[in-house]
């Protein structure tokens, strides 16, 4: 009896004790945070800045996410990450971060859903159309708004999450949409909760690209920056309140004096992005003459560029992965008709993947564009390639004759041996000065200037081509009608140039890395289609057969022991 009392007093103490571990493992619980990401990509992994941005939050930030519903498969894919890497920013800013999932089609009835459909599409999210079954099993095509909005003290922005790559298939484009989560999102929550933005200018006075040509360009970058135009003018002053500046397409040589102050600004921390044309072409003469000359380009920047680390070379690029034009066809005295012919001229470029600027993008349109070089030796300067040409490329000298004609000739493949020519460079590091040990006061007389001789740690990005920012213009009767950056209206397609002059102009204003969110990379795992395919029975086979075989054999197996474990003992007894 006693000995009964004894392992019930036992047991309960036990039962008592773990109830205590348990409670007290709760407790810690509440006030410790930690997890551990044990995939090999680490993509639940939130990045340091991130984090810095979350925890600074001083408000609640409501985010609608409206990727819900009946959706196909790789939606429903992204939705659940989108959920997770959502989770993940809540943990970290607690109650600062609210989220919801909303599923357009229950807003309004079948009636009013293009009225709703409308105002989120106001508001800056992109449908996209996607075939999904019913209950009925059919097939049907619904709209469905891959993005979210942002809400923060009344502001509200849309954030756009699906990448549409037409290079890419649409697994890799989810893959690539759920790549970009964390960048996306805390890109726009430092956005709607940063109250002042960051000033940017674009260079006047020396027959620059107008505020029609990069008019498109301009709008985008507003919705991030305060955009501003100036004119330097010999003002020492005139650059100091920017954070950067763009230098796009000038036609007439800079003077000495506004070169010095662009160099200055360089000096003293500024950010530069040069789009340069290198080599000087009419497009205007070529359309209407079927002829021009394409001839140097004298702008007067040769030495100041070489000094900083890079050298633009007075050549045409050729390159067999090219944009088309329209071409008449028709003979003399015929109504003209245009079809598209390839214009070698007219490179599409491939963007990398290794780097946060160039990371995801569409083919990139550059026209008439130059090769480019590091040259220099100075350690403190960092120098890489962004973009080149394709595999099949080659140079033209000039100055050359540039004629439609040659489209006609066709083209002697063997003569494209020339590959992956570089044409865009991004410098960073500390620069000198280009006008080091020269008398500045015949430079700019009568004016006062701090002189540096050397940088603070700055960076700067050079284009060998201008019309990789300039956006083509319709003239109407009612005024100049602006196309969009990187729209083809000969093939209906859009280019990434845009994005790409959006992104470079983010990283030099980037000083947290926010960016380098970009380069993060969650390795896309799918199933070799044809190999399954050819091997459904087997796999079929092996999924049902196979777990049924296990627990026949087990089962067996257990029936065995238990008859020889009882039946031994039997016989000893």
């Amino acid at each position: 009896m006693s000995f009964t009392v004894s392992n019930r007093y036992r047991s309960f103490k036990s039962l008592i004790t773990v109830v205590l571990v348990l409670v007290l493992l709760n407790i810690v619980s509440s006030f410790l945070y930690f997890r551990i990401d044990l995939t090999e990509d680490k993509r639940y992994t939130i990045q340091p800045v991130t984090k810095q941005i979350l925890k600074g939050l001083d408000d609640i930030v409501v985010i609608r996410v409206y990727l819900d519903g009946e959706l196909p498969t790789g939606f429903v894919r992204m939705r659940k990450a989108l959920a997770e890497t959502l989770n993940e920013f809540k943990v970290i800013a607690g109650k600062k971060i609210k989220y919801e999932f909303v599923n357009p089609y229950e807003l309004a009835n079948d009636k009013a859903s293009d009225k709703v459909f409308k105002q989120l599409s106001d508001k800056g999210l992109n449908p996209t159309n996607v075939h999904v079954r019913d209950n009925e099993g059919a097939m049907i095509q619904r709209i469905i708004f891959p993005g979210c909005i942002l809400v923060y003290r009344g502001k509200e922005m849309a954030v756009n999450l699906l990448k549409n790559n037409p290079n890419l298939s649409g697994d890799e484009n989810i893959n690539l949409s759920i790549q970009n989560f964390e960048y996306a999102i805390i890109d726009a929550i430092a956005q709607v909760t940063t109250s002042e933005k960051q000033r940017i200018a674009f260079i006047q006075g020396h027959d620059e690209l107008d505020e029609f040509e990069t008019g498109d360009i301009e709008r985008e970058l507003a919705q991030f920056f305060e955009v501003d135009r100036v004119v330097i003018n010999g003002d020492p002053d005139a650059l100091k309140p920017y954070k950067a500046v763009i230098i796009a397409g000038p036609k007439e040589p800079i003077p000495e004096a506004d070169k010095l102050i662009i160099d200055q600004y360089i000096m003293n921390g500024g950010r530069t992005l040069w789009f340069i044309d290198p080599v000087k072409v009419s497009i205007d003469s070529l359309a209407a003459g079927a002829t021009t000359l394409a001839f140097v380009n004298h702008l007067n920047l040769d030495d100041m560029l070489f000094r900083y680390g890079v050298r633009l070379n007075p050549m045409l690029v050729q390159d067999l992965q090219c944009a088309v034009i329209p071409v008449n066809t028709a003979l003399a005295g015929q109504k003209p008709k245009f079809v598209p012919a390839p214009w070698l001229y007219y490179p599409l470029l491939v963007p990398p993947d290794n780097h946060p600027i160039t990371k995801g993008l569409n083919l990139i349109e550059a026209k008439f564009i130059s090769p480019i070089d590091t040259v220099g030796m100075n350690p403190k300067v960092k120098k890489r390639f962004l973009l080149y040409t394709s595999a099949e490329s080659k140079v033209i000298r000039v100055p050359a004759l540039i004629s439609l004609q040659q489209i006609s000739e066709g083209v002697a493949r063997y003569e494209f041996r020339n590959s992956y020519i570089p044409v865009v460079a991004e410098l960073q590091g500390e620069f000198t000065s280009n006008f080091k040990n020269r008398p500045l006061k015949t430079i700019l007389p009568g004016r006062n200037i701090e002189f540096v001789e050397q940088s603070k740690p700055t960076k700067m990005i050079v284009v060998a081509d201008a019309d990789i920012i300039r956006n083509d213009i319709q003239r109407r009767p009612n005024g100049a009608y602006v196309i969009p950056l990187g729209y083809d209206r000969f093939t209906n397609q859009t280019f990434g140039n845009k994005e790409l002059v959006v992104n470079m102009v983010k990283y030099l204003c980037d000083d947290d890395g926010l960016l380098q969110l970009k380069s993060r990379n969650v390795k896309l795992r799918l199933l070799n289609r044809k190999k399954a395919v050819a091997e459904r029975l087997k796999w079929q086979v092996i999924n049902t057969v196979a777990p049924s075989l296990v627990l026949l054999l087990l089962g067996m197996g257990w029936f065995f022991v238990r008859r020889k474990k009882y039946t031994f003992g039997h016989v000893k007894k």
